[in-house]
């Protein structure tokens, strides 16, 4: 598939990056020639050194042709002119990268102009997955399927775990919680593992199953899943005007300290029901004077990855129940992770995400059966949603007979709208919903999960 995305920041790039390796034909379009030659060098995309709303330069960078523009420049604006631009020109689908607010909302009077395609926020997106950790505490991260009927919550095995040491096979028996493990990830080794895998303290896993039988399983393994109902923001930018939007219409109680005086005064505003403090959030003594050791949750929202790691580290030794760190370098990851802190999450890497979501769907027919797709173990496994169709060979087998290639999971069937969490006896059936868990790569159609 043909795609221009314009613009080389930290979201074009990952963006490129992403939608190359995932074998499309992409061409890069920025006016940083030093910072676009640097790209070049390490993925394999085209390049032109150009304005986003120049006609010749998005003509000569193939966007008639293109099936997706994807404008993630700095500038709102810009976006706009820029996916009008490629919709007139004759590109198949735009999408435009819109953080203001207040641009957002008129978006719907434009619509017509952009053609079919996505208005993405990464701020907004953060807010939202921000918003669902602090729903479910006890994972470091949180997806939906179905709208929202499916869930599937990534943890971390703890040292001492009663996770640990344990063979899958006798996870049910051991626990009386019919709760499926998905995917583990053990250092740079990610698996779909069988019943004869035996869980180690560190490892990543994924799992599914019912809310209740999930809870059921965290408190037995003494895992708090305590509800959430007060929540600290250190930083009053976008993500966290946003999240404290979230929060307030879920009941919860906010407090945001922000250092800028006109942006407290903003945020009082927009947030009347907020608690909005003119601090330093990075200060100790200024996070213990605003409770930090009373709130149920934290996320470090300031702009800088440095004082949002300084702020998590001493908000878990203050006993927060639940810390989220926003970082923008995605390779801080796996020192993060040395620290203790392990719930962290990055605009660019999130909305890379829904995009190679969209992106997906589009590459596959009409009549195709995918639905959606969500990354798992830092993207080095996915869980694939599918519609079932008449002509699935699997459609009757039971699971245990069914000859699904290596490294493919059935994780859960949505039948009649209701989720099961099968066993090996539980057949599909036409007009099911199936969640496949894998490390492969090539999956598109529901026949690709077979031999």
């Amino acid at each position: 598939m043909k795609i221009v995305v314009i613009g080389n920041g930290k979201l074009g790039y990952s963006l490129a990056r992403a939608l190359a390796e995932d074998g499309h034909s992409v061409a890069v379009v920025d006016k940083n020639e030093q910072a676009l030659s640097a790209t070049l060098n390490q993925i394999d995309v085209a390049g032109l050194v150009g304005s986003g709303v120049d006609y010749e330069v998005l003509q000569a960078s193939g966007v008639p042709e293109a099936k997706v523009v994807a404008a993630v420049t700095q500038s709102d604006e810009v976006n706009i002119i820029c996916a009008i631009m490629a919709k007139k020109m004759g590109a198949a689908h735009t999408i435009a990268r819109i953080r203001e607010p207040e641009l957002a909302k008129s978006m719907v009077l434009l619509r017509p102009e952009m053609g079919s395609g996505m208005n993405v926020n990464p701020e907004l997106e953060t807010a939202e997955e921000i918003s669902r950790i602090f729903r479910f505490p006890s994972a470091l991260k949180v997806d939906f399927f179905s709208r929202g009927r499916i869930e599937i919550i990534e943890q971390v095995i703890a040292e001492n775990s009663p996770l640990a040491g344990l063979r899958l096979s006798d996870f049910g028996a051991r626990f009386k919680a019919r709760v499926l493990v998905c995917s583990v990830c053990r250092g740079e080794q990610v698996c779909i593992p069988g019943g004869d895998f035996v869980l180690s303290a560190g490892d990543r896993i994924s799992l599914t199953g019912s809310m209740r039988d999930m809870n059921q399983l965290f408190k037995k393994i003494g895992l708090s899943n305590r509800k959430i109902r007060s929540v600290m923001i250190v930083g009053g930018g976008r993500v966290g005007y946003y999240l404290a939007r979230i929060l307030l219409l879920a009941g919860m109680d906010v407090k945001i300290l922000e250092k800028d005086r006109d942006r407290c005064e903003a945020l009082s505003h927009l947030l009347p029901k907020a608690d909005v403090v003119l601090c330093d959030g990075t200060a100790q003594e200024a996070l213990l004077d605003e409770g930090i050791a009373e709130v149920d949750g934290l996320a470090a929202l300031t702009g800088l990855d440095e004082e949002n790691v300084i702020i998590s580290m001493f908000a878990q030794s203050q006993s927060v129940a639940k810390v989220v760190t926003k970082i923008n370098h995605i390779t801080f990851g796996g020192i993060l992770e040395r620290a203790g802190i392990d719930c962290v999450v990055t605009p660019h890497r999130i909305t890379t995400h829904n995009v190679r979501r969209y992106v997906r769907a589009l590459q596959n027919s009409e009549d195709s059966s995918f639905e959606t797709l969500v990354s798992l173990a830092d993207g080095r496994a996915e869980a694939l949603e599918f519609h079932v169709g008449q002509g699935f060979a699997g459609n009757g087998l039971p699971l245990r007979t069914l000859k699904l290639k290596k490294n493919v999971l059935v994780a859960v069937i949505l039948r009649g709208g209701k989720p099961v969490y099968p066993t090996g006896d539980d057949c599909i059936l036409p007009d099911d919903t199936v969640i496949f868990v894998t490390t492969l790569k090539n999956i598109h159609e529901i026949s690709d999960v077979l031999q």
